[in-house]
């Protein structure tokens, strides 16, 4: 039996100290009892990101905001699929995870953080996408992905919640090109939620994807918001 060896920790700003554990060739980042993400399970990011390159396909000079990199499963993903001439800003909010993908998980990351189509800022993704509104002269993007939290119930870090409240929607909203795809990932359904992204203004896809990459495991939930 091998066990499961605690290499790293945490503290979330504003929320609760986060351990990664490795076991085996495994790792899982883990906020109290719950495991927040593990290499094993890498379905439904991969889902977020391939689905939403789908939906931007058209775009010329793609730009997309991913909020959150965790494993970054969803990053790779998306760098597969865009095209050479695309832009990708990361923002992530814990230097560690960063630190945990250049070190004890550099051959999960693949040098995906060193793709010259990537711009990683270290700060919270709702501060880049006001500054990015097209309503405040910013430039926007054709897609905004965000896998920052267990869903719309902040989880991690209560603060997450104002990502997911009519305020922060419409500054996603604000921030999308014309075209452009809000999508959201989620560990559940949240009836009321997608009650609120079409209160904000935008038309909704839900959609249901397998935890692992291999169609098994529990169901996420994916939300795809257009003007």
């Amino acid at each position: 039996m091998i066990p499961r060896e605690l290499i790293g920790t945490a503290q979330v700003p504003g929320g609760e100290e986060l351990r990664l554990y490795r076991h085996d060739r495994d790792f899982m980042i883990v906020l109290d009892r719950n495991e927040l993400m593990s290499s094993r399970l890498s379905g439904s990011e991969i889902a977020l990101a391939e689905q939403s390159c789908a939906r931007i396909a058209g775009a010329e000079r793609p730009a997309m905001l991913i909020g959150g990199y965790g494993m970054g499963f969803t990053l790779r993903a998306a760098l597969a699929k865009l095209p050479a001439d695309a832009h990708v800003t990361v923002a992530e909010l814990v230097p560690e995870i960063i630190e945990w993908a250049r070190g004890p998980m550099q051959d999960l990351a693949a040098g995906c953080l060193d793709d010259p189509r990537v711009r990683l800022v270290m700060t919270d993704v709702a501060d880049v996408i006001r500054a990015n509104g097209l309503n405040v002269g910013g430039t926007g993007y054709d897609a905004i992905l965000l896998d920052v939290d267990n869903g719309p119930d902040g989880l991690v870090r209560a603060a997450n919640n104002q990502l997911y409240s009519t305020r922060g929607l419409r500054a996603a909203r604000s921030a999308l090109r014309p075209g452009g795809v809000l999508a959201i990932w989620s560990a559940a359904k949240d009836a009321n939620f997608t009650q609120r992204l079409k209160h904000v203004g935008f038309d909704v896809e839900e959609i249901e994807v397998r935890a692992r990459s291999n169609g098994k495991g529990a169901k996420h939930v994916i939300w795809f918001a257009r003007d």
